[in-house]
């Protein structure tokens, strides 16, 4: 084949090279693929249909080798610089309108097979999809460093082995014991070090953020250890069992909605025994329902929580004998507050006293909830003061600052305490 370009001296003959054979195998089948674009399988057989679904499969395997082989070549030639990239991933976005994970993981991919090559044969002949590819990658990339380069192709080939009968997720636990099947004699102190690793970076991965919204609500997204997890998980399925008895799934019950799910973690919350809650600050994390004797027994009028929150008097009755939950009925029966000199520490009922009359750090611009705060004598204790129900709620900073000769302070109109520094 030859093409004409005008010059200076009319037209010039030159012949374009031949295709290579991968390019061609690539432009042939999409050109087998595009005459059949748009025509309804209507006609097919169940038969039919399963092994059309088989192939297609198959070739998104094979394709995906493919454009691992292009992606390793795209490299060596350096075409993402020429190209204006900093990586293949970038030109993939790029180029291709792809996420930037996608492109990432197929990048990942590329590389992964390159140092694979059992791997790599099992995906172009897809025995193995590209998912199950990159979990063996990764399985054996996680064997100790030290261990045989005879060892680790043993255990890829049985991962690939394993892929038949088994998805990304459960052939991800087989990957990390492997050792076990291909080299037992080593299994046992390899498989303990890599699972302590393992667990230890999960639970330094632990996260959990929470957040309140303009409308009152509070959300919030968290990221756990693998037993963490499912330790919550068997926790919520089992405060939203009882309304799935009649569902059908592959255990005979069927996973909870978002929404159950959501009711389960409310409950949970709700109804975790008070004295199981961890002490913070001289008392328990319990949340403090501020509601009048009159609203306990039938008035209208909204109850309080000592984090702020106005709740209706229908709910704080409901909750008002729930475990996790101290009713604080003012105006009723108190306990006994004044303990004169008889302890140093203030009692739980007088830290729930103060929660509730002060709200949190009296000093004044902070906002430091009860939670964060320490009780302090006004009146120090070494010098005679009394653990009575007066005590102040001061956070830490405040609590060092009133104990610091080189400041003052003065209680201000509305109980707030505002601190100087000496002259």
């Amino acid at each position: 084949m030859s093409v004409g370009i005008g010059g200076l001296g009319g037209m010039t003959e030159i012949a374009t090279p031949p295709a290579h054979r991968v390019g061609a195998a690539i432009s042939a089948a999409r050109e087998a693929l595009g005459s059949v674009a748009g025509e309804r399988p209507w006609s097919m057989t169940a038969a039919q249909t399963e092994r059309a679904l088989d192939d297609i499969a198959a070739l998104e395997a094979q394709t995906a080798e493919a454009k691992a082989r292009l992606l390793t070549h795209a490299e060596t030639l350096g075409l993402p610089a020429e190209l204006g990239a900093r990586s293949v991933a970038v030109l993939l976005a790029r180029r291709h309108r792809t996420s930037r994970p996608e492109a990432h993981r197929q990048a990942r991919l590329a590389a992964g097979l390159e140092a694979h090559p059992v791997t790599a044969a099992a995906l172009s002949q897809a025995r193995v999809n590209p998912e199950q590819a990159l979990v063996i990658i990764a399985g054996v990339d996680a064997l100790p460093a030290d261990l045989e380069a005879e060892v680790k192709v043993r255990a890829e080939e049985h991962l690939v082995e394993l892929a038949a009968d088994h998805d990304p997720k459960a052939l991800k636990g087989l990957a990390r014991t492997i050792l076990e099947v291909v080299a037992p004699e080593v299994a046992d102190a390899r498989l303990a070090a890599q699972l302590e690793r393992l667990e230890r970076d999960a639970e330094e991965a632990n996260r959990f953020r929470i957040w309140e919204t303009p409308q009152g609500r509070v959300k919030g997204d968290f990221d756990l250890d693998g037993y963490s997890g499912a330790a919550l998980k068997k926790a919520l399925f089992a405060h939203a069992a009882p309304r799935h008895r009649a569902a059908q799934g592959p255990l005979g019950e069927r996973l909870p909605t978002a929404e159950r799910l959501g009711e389960a973690f409310a409950e949970y919350v709700r109804r975790y025994p008070a004295d199981k809650l961890p002490n913070a600050g001289g008392l328990n994390a319990t949340v403090v329902v501020l509601m009048s004797y009159e609203t306990l027994l039938g008035d209208l009028k909204a109850a309080k929580l000592d984090t702020g929150e106005h709740i209706s008097a229908d709910l704080a009755r409901r909750i008002a004998c729930e475990a996790g939950i101290i009713p604080a009925v003012l105006g009723g029966r108190s306990q006994v507050l004044d303990l004169g000199r008889s302890r140093r520490f203030h009692s739980r009922a007088q830290r729930i006293k103060a929660t509730i009359e002060q709200g949190g750090c009296l000093e004044e611009g902070c906002d430091a909830p009860p939670a964060f705060t320490h009780m302090h004598h006004p009146t120090e204790w070494s010098k005679g003061g009394h653990t009575d129900g007066d005590g102040w709620m001061l956070c830490p900073s405040a609590h060092r600052r009133i104990h610091d000769p080189r400041y003052t302070y003065e209680r201000l109109p509305n109980g707030k305490i505002r601190f100087h520094r000496r002259e």
